[in-house]
């Protein structure tokens, strides 16, 4: 049976191969008729690009496109894609490509009607409240990677360029109304990309499951989540064109980032200075740094990842599983450590600063403080 569906969560996503011929009625059904299409610097002259701005051309929607986008997006960026919004006269966003291209789009959707400055709306406390929502153009979102899940997200992670601080922008109606999940826009993937997307999908199913917070339906989505990228990732990875391999890897991606509405940890708090400051891919980081977190949890999570173990058929409760990531990691030809990585002479004090003041901290099973957390960085050096 072909992997095709109609979900709603309470985005409507539209699932299943070649469905990217959807995209003009996607943006219909959003309110969208005169979209800009928000991608990447390395995906705007590729074919599944130039393909989806034909669609739109035909449909009579237009061919705009802004891709100046960084690996990791900063403010800089934002404010360039907002310019070009407002100057061609722009009623929403396609969000397109992987976590870069779909973060950036959703914020320029979401700052183009707004006076404030971007900062003001970091996820902090209440501070969404200050946007103004009637302002926020709809967003149509087009994932073309299998990881960061940002098509289901109601926030986006932006790169302070003077700072070099990842920040988490928030707001319920940065959720994108339509999203177009089609695997066949990730067969071209690299096979590195493959891989640090999908165990960027891996780190949000797993840091759900052991975060401490209370929410039994993202317990169970995180659950499934790691089932499927047990499964599929290393075929994905060795065969990219196998489309069954690349649908559940999509699926994954989507269930990961719904499930850690419960939380992020450890993992997170470390990848996110990291790659601001030393450009690491930020699904590779998390591979990475994983087994140390792990370790560094083991006292809180013992039991629980035994019980995932057995749901995953991996043997040896808590130190199977722990195994379990070394041996992915080391099939899929993941660094065995960030100095591999290319995280070189590290201010290991202003990482460990920063890591404690991102806000995964918080759903970290291990309280994280100074000490303790320094002793983590250095193990994964």
């Amino acid at each position: 049976m072909p992997l095709t569906a109609n979900w709603s969560y309470p985005t409507a996503i539209r699932f299943g191969a070649g469905r990217i011929s959807e995209l003009a009625e996607a943006c219909a059904v959003a309110g969208i008729t005169k979209p800009l299409l928000v991608t990447d610097k390395g995906l705007a002259s590729l074919p599944i690009t130039q393909n989806a701005l034909e669609a739109l051309t035909v449909a009579g929607l237009g061919r705009a496109m802004f891709s100046d986008v960084d690996p990791n997006p900063t403010e800089k960026n934002a404010e360039a894609g907002v310019a070009m919004y407002r100057a061609g006269g722009h009623d929403g966003v396609v969000a397109f490509g992987g976590g870069s291209g779909l973060d950036l789009g959703k914020v320029v959707a979401f700052m183009a009607g707004q006076s404030r400055p971007i900062w003001d709306f970091e996820d902090v406390d209440d501070w969404w409240t200050r946007a103004d929502p009637e302002a926020i153009a709809p967003i149509v979102a087009v994932p073309t990677t299998a990881g960061t899940g940002s098509e289901v997200g109601r926030a986006s992670v932006i790169t302070n360029s003077e700072t070099h601080e990842k920040k988490i922008i928030f707001h319920p109606k940065i959720l994108p109304s339509v999203v177009i999940c089609d695997p066949e826009l990730t067969v071209g993937m690299p096979p590195a990309i493959t891989v640090g997307t999908g165990m960027d999908a891996f780190a949000h199913c797993l840091e759900a499951y052991c975060s401490p917070h209370y929410h039994p339906m993202s317990q169970g989505m995180a659950l499934e989540g790691m089932r499927l990228v047990k499964d599929n990732l290393l075929i994905a990875f060795e065969d990219g064109t196998n489309l069954t391999a690349r649908a559940h890897m999509m699926s994954a991606a989507a269930i990961g980032a719904t499930a850690f509405q419960k939380g992020l940890g450890a993992i997170h708090a470390l990848s996110h200075p990291i790659g601001a400051v030393h450009h690491t891919h930020h699904g590779t980081t998390n591979a990475v740094v994983m087994q140390e977190v792990l370790m560094f949890n083991r006292p809180k999570v013992r039991k629980h990842l035994a019980r995932a173990a057995n749901y995953l058929s991996i043997s040896g409760g808590f130190d199977g599983f722990h195994a379990f990531v070394g041996e992915l990691n080391e099939k899929l030809q993941i660094p065995k450590n960030l100095t591999d990585l290319g995280v070189k002479d590290p201010d290991i004090d202003m990482l460990v600063a920063s890591a404690l003041q991102d806000p995964s901290v918080g759903g970290n099973p291990v309280r994280m403080t100074v000490k303790n957390t320094t002793s983590l960085l250095e193990a994964c050096l």
